[in-house]
């Protein structure tokens, strides 16, 4: 049962991830602050490329995956940082209709004044610490540029992650919450006993997750209909959040979900009172009144449908927030509540 003092578990397990660097694409030293945090409990533990995978007494009896990459920069020349989801390297997974892409011109300018640290990118050993002085897009490179003070030693291939601590008032938390509070969430789901497979992958603000996913699948000749995807779901403002507690999807750019397994989700919010909006069926009502529609997204689920010609399939249970990929990204406490509660039945866990 998640209760209050289960939620102070949560948060101090939360507080503790926040601070660590995982920026997408050089995950290595959050794989391992992840493995031993794992390691305390009940399950087996197995590290595979891009993916950590944690099974619990019965693993078939369910599969839940959430990501471990949140956004930062990367040094790619003297005195010259990136966005790092979005260099070179990775544009080919990109064709501009993710809600990634769609929001970098919004975000552009957000950055200046934020505190970063530079660490290894495989050990995580702490190099210094800079300010992001400006940021802009280059039309060129087709990338968001950052210039810094206090980082110009670093040499090219050091991940930049930035600066963050949780902050909480009221019923409201803060920090670069995506994705990392989905990962604290299946850890918690974990610590309470669940049973099934848990899988945490790297790569998703690459668009590259799916595969990592999907490979591991292959490799264990196993396919599934009921693969749910932890994720956080964006809306404008904080007054958004109380007008759901989690976030449904029929389908994304990609592929149509699990009608099954999300006609259950659905039923077993019903039951608990767990209230919901899904967000494919929200952006397309939006869309009716703009005149450059927004994208529904591309998920991990989605991409991982679409490869194996349905062979894993299932449904996403996203979290909503705001001021969303900033440091500032919010989401409700009441609203976590309810999407443990959710977890813990869906995977009759606690």
């Amino acid at each position: 049962m998640f209760d209050d003092e289960t939620m102070d578990d949560f948060l101090h397990l939360l507080r503790a991830l926040v601070r660590e660097p995982s920026v997408v694409g050089m995950e290595d030293a959050f794989f391992r602050v992840l493995r031993r945090e794992l390691e305390e409990f009940n399950v087996t533990v197995s590290r595979y490329h891009g993916l950590l995978v944690a099974q619990g007494d019965d693993p078939e009896s369910s599969f839940l995956s959430a990501h471990i990459d949140r956004h930062g920069l990367m040094c790619t020349g003297p005195n010259e940082f990136q966005y790092a989801a979005f260099i070179a390297g990775n544009r080919g997974e990109l064709n501009g209709d993710s809600i990634s892409e769609q929001f970098m011109e919004l975000i552009a300018g957000r950055f200046r004044g934020q505190r970063v640290q530079a660490h290894t990118p495989y050990a995580g050993s702490y190099l210094g610490q800079g300010t992001i002085t400006e940021s802009y897009i280059c039309p060129r490179r087709k990338n968001l540029i950052f210039e810094l003070s206090g980082l110009d030693f670093l040499q090219p291939g050091t991940p930049v992650s930035f600066l963050d601590r949780l902050k909480e008032k009221d019923d409201l938390i803060s920090a670069q919450l995506d994705n990392v509070i989905s990962v604290a969430m299946l850890i918690e789901l974990i610590r309470m006993g669940y049973r099934g497979t848990a899988m945490f992958t790297a790569g998703e603000e690459a668009g590259r997750s799916w595969r990592f996913a999907a490979e591991w699948f292959q490799r264990h000749n196993l396919t599934t209909n009921r693969f749910i995807v932890l994720d956080t779901s964006p809306f404008p403002l904080v007054a958004d959040l109380s007008l759901q507690d989690v976030v449904l999807r029929h389908r994304d750019s990609n592929a149509e979900f699990d009608k099954t397994l999300t006609a259950e989700v659905q039923s077993t919010c019903d039951l608990l009172g767990v209230t919901y909006r899904y967000k494919d069926v929200y952006i397309e009502e939006l869309n009716r009144t703009r005149e450059k529609p927004m994208s529904i997204g591309r998920t991990e689920l989605g991409r991982l449908i679409t490869a194996t010609d349905g062979a894993i399939s299932g449904t996403t249970l996203q979290l909503p927030t705001c001021s969303y990929h900033t440091q500032t990204e919010t989401a409700r406490l009441s609203n976590i509540r309810a999407m443990m509660r959710l977890l813990c039945e869906i995977t009759h866990t606690g």
